[in-house]
Formats: C-alpha cells, sequence, structure tokens
C-alpha cells in the first residue's frame, strides 16, 4: 500500500472517492459532505481549516480508504478542547499552530476515522490496524514541517484502544450522552421504561408545548425550500450571536447538502400560530440519527427538549435506527434517556516535556472523567432492575 497527500476533495476526485469509502452510508464520511465543506468556504482560506486528505491507494493505484485531516491555526469547531495546551506553547515563546487535526470538521459525533470499501462499518479487526499504520505517516509528515501535533477526534473505542501501548501518543477521554434502542416499539412503550415520576415529567413536558400552541414537522433535506433553508440557517446563527459569536459554517453548505445529501437529512421545524420558531438539523444512516445544529428566534419553555430530542428518538423508532447520538455536552440530555458514554482522543505531541506534562493532564482528567460517568448512570430515568 501507498498514500499521498490531496489539500482538495476535486483532486481525488467523486468517482475515486466513493470508490475508496464503498457502500457506506456514514453521512460524514461522504464525498457530498466534505464537497460541501469545501464549496461553501465553511473551510479553507481565512478559516483556519486547511484540507489535506490522505488517500490510501494499492500498488496499482486503486483507492483503499481516505483519512480527513486538517490543518489548523485555532482550535474552534473541533469540541476536543486544547486551548490550555496552546496558552502553555505561548507563554514559553513556542507554536502549538499549525497543528493537524484528523476529524471530521464541526462534528463531535464518534465514529470512523479512516473511511473505506473494505471495513464499511468500522468493525474490522485486521483493517483497524491500518490506524497505526497512518498515525505514523502522520507523525513523519509533521515532523518534516516542525508541526506541533496531531490529534485524532472523536475515534471509536477500539481504534482508540490501538494507540494505547505507543508511548509517544497521548490518550485523552470526555463523556458524552447518546440514546439507545432496547427494542422500543413508540415513544408510550419508551416512557413505559421510566420509573414512575420520571415519566410523569417527561410527558409533562411534552404536554407544555403543546399547549403553548407550538406543532413541530419532521422534513427530509431533499424537500426542503429555500425559505425553510433560509429560516434554518437563521436559527443556526442566532445560536451562537447569543455567545457573541458568528456560526463556521455558511448558508450555501446547508444547501448544498440538502440537494446532494437530502435523504440522509433530516429538519425538525416547530411553528406557533403557523409562523416558524425553531428548527433542528440532523443527519442519519442506517443506524443512527446524529443531532448537529439547533437554534430558534423566540425562547418556548421546553421547546429545546422536544425538537433536539423527543422528536429525534421518536424519529429513530419510526425508522428502525438504534441509535442517536445529539452532540457534545448537556447533563440535560439523562433525564430524557440519553445515556454517559466516553468519546475518545489521540494525541501526537511532538515536544517531549510538553508531551509528558500534558499527558499528566490527561489521566488527572481522565479520572474525573470516569467518576463523572459513574455519577451521572446513576441519574438516568429508567426503572431499577429488580
Amino acid at each position: 500500500m501507498k498514500a499521498q497527500w490531496f489539500n482538495s476533495v476535486d483532486q481525488i476526485g467523486e468517482a475515486r472517492w466513493q470508490a475508496a469509502i464503498g457502500e457506506t452510508r456514514y453521512p460524514f464520511a461522504q464525498f457530498a459532505f466534505h464537497k460541501a465543506l469545501e464549496q461553501s468556504h465553511s473551510i479553507g482560506d481565512g478559516t483556519g481549516w486547511y484540507p489535506e486528505y490522505l488517500l490510501v491507494m494499492n500498488e496499482d493505484d486503486s483507492p483503499l480508504a481516505i483519512a480527513p485531516t486538517y490543518l489548523k491555526t485555532h482550535s474552534q469547531g473541533e469540541f476536543v478542547f486544547d486551548w490550555s495546551w496552546a496558552d502553555a506553547y505561548q507563554r514559553y515563546g513556542m507554536h502549538y499552530f499549525p497543528k493537524r487535526i484528523w476529524a471530521v470538521p464541526f462534528s463531535p459525533v464518534t465514529g470512523v476515522r479512516l473511511f473505506s470499501h473494505m471495513d464499511p462499518k468500522g468493525g474490522d479487526v485486521e483493517f483497524a490496524h491500518l490506524y497505526p499504520a497512518l498515525a505514523d505517516v502522520m507523525t513523519q509528515a509533521n515532523q518534516e514541517r516542525g508541526f506541533s501535533s496531531w490529534h485524532l477526534l472523536f475515534t471509536k473505542p477500539e481504534h482508540a484502544d490501538l494507540f494505547r501501548h505507543n508511548e509517544d501518543l497521548l490518550q485523552r477521554i470526555s463523556c458524552q450522552f447518546h440514546w439507545f434502542n432496547r427494542g422500543y416499539q413508540d415513544m408510550e412503550d419508551y416512557f413505559s421504561h421510566f420509573a414512575s415520576r420520571k415519566r410523569k415529567a417527561a410527558r409533562k413536558e411534552r404536554d407544555k408545548v403543546a399547549k403553548q400552541g407550538i406543532t413541530l414537522t419532521r422534513t427530509l433535506g431533499s424537500e426542503l425550500t429555500p425559505a425553510e433553508i433560509d429560516f434554518f440557517y437563521l436559527c443556526y446563527q442566532s445560536t451562537y450571536a447569543k455567545r457573541g459569536q458568528q456560526g463556521y459554517l455558511t448558508r450555501e453548505f446547508f444547501a448544498q447538502l440538502a440537494e446532494t445529501m437530502g435523504e440522509q437529512i433530516l429538519l425538525v421545524q416547530a411553528y406557533k400560530n403557523d409562523e416558524p420558531i425553531a428548527a433542528s438539523w440532523c443527519f442519519f444512516d442506517d443506524h443512527s440519527l446524529y443531532g448537529r445544529y439547533w437554534g430558534c428566534v423566540e425562547e418556548v419553555d421546553c421547546l429545546h427538549f422536544e425538537a433536539c430530542y423527543y422528536q429525534g428518538i421518536e424519529f429513530c423508532l419510526e425508522k428502525g435506527l438504534q441509535h442517536f447520538d445529539p452532540g457534545t455536552q448537556g447533563e440535560h440530555k439523562i433525564a430524557r434517556g440519553f445515556e454517559p458514554v466516553f468519546s475518545y482522543s489521540v494525541h501526537y505531541i511532538a515536544h517531549e516535556g510538553f508531551r509528558e506534562a500534558i499527558g499528566n493532564f490527561c489521566e488527572e482528567e481522565a479520572q474525573a472523567v470516569r467518576q463523572y460517568h459513574q455519577d451521572t448512570h446513576e441519574m438516568l430515568p429508567f426503572k431499577q432492575a429488580t
């Protein structure tokens, strides 16, 4: 096998990209997703995100796999926070940026980070050993260009485990909250597994939204109108504006995805007196729903829970999806039945002194994360087994 770097999806080409990833439905592996990021100028010049895709090929140049990596001049939009590491470098008069991340931009969703037709579901043990091989390629590329580090973000736990015995690589864990389909028939069946008090609280939340005159719809991306995309984008930007920031993604990104990946996009919209007031954008494949972007132009009690969580669970039950990843952070997900899960990242720090210090930090942080995982697991709303 051999590997080659490309700094644009067009340099690889759609045919070769899709041949490399094969039949996977994972939305964040698709050529259309990465093409939209580039073409909409959500990444590239002026954004601090500079793509360098690593294409793995056979000796006859037939494509085997793609690893999405990006050179970064900041740490925004990653969701594995290393700002304190960058500050430490600066205090010692050293450069932390540029760095390389091996990740899906703006997407804190756990999944494969090596897209291949040889392992479309990311579960092949023999193929997984290509991860450490490509890690060596990235380390060499970083050393040749003097970069401080590379970071594999939100990788699957079994893939993170492949690096456990490499002393030059650091492991980091965090905690997210995911929903799992335990064979529920519908929402009533799902709520029946809650403890009585928790069940009443969940139903009350949904009733409260309805009693405020709010109606909700679920629409596939392929069916969205330009006006609906405009309104969603207004909601998306409003979420950032409340924090004095601007959203990373452009309207063109969402419009292009609705056209090219519409059958894998779900938009939940909330209406009051027939006027839209909120929207939630999700991706999905044959197994999972991925909740990604939310916003509203009017605050309504409990609407966030309904639009971002209950509607997504209902969609999963209707479509037979087994898993719902609603995004990072948020203890409020627990009461709605989202279970604590670990997320994993792997880090190469070139400077030995900083590597040791950051490694100590990761170990201490992991102890706190494991305790947090245990504590939040005890807060779940489900009936206790007898």
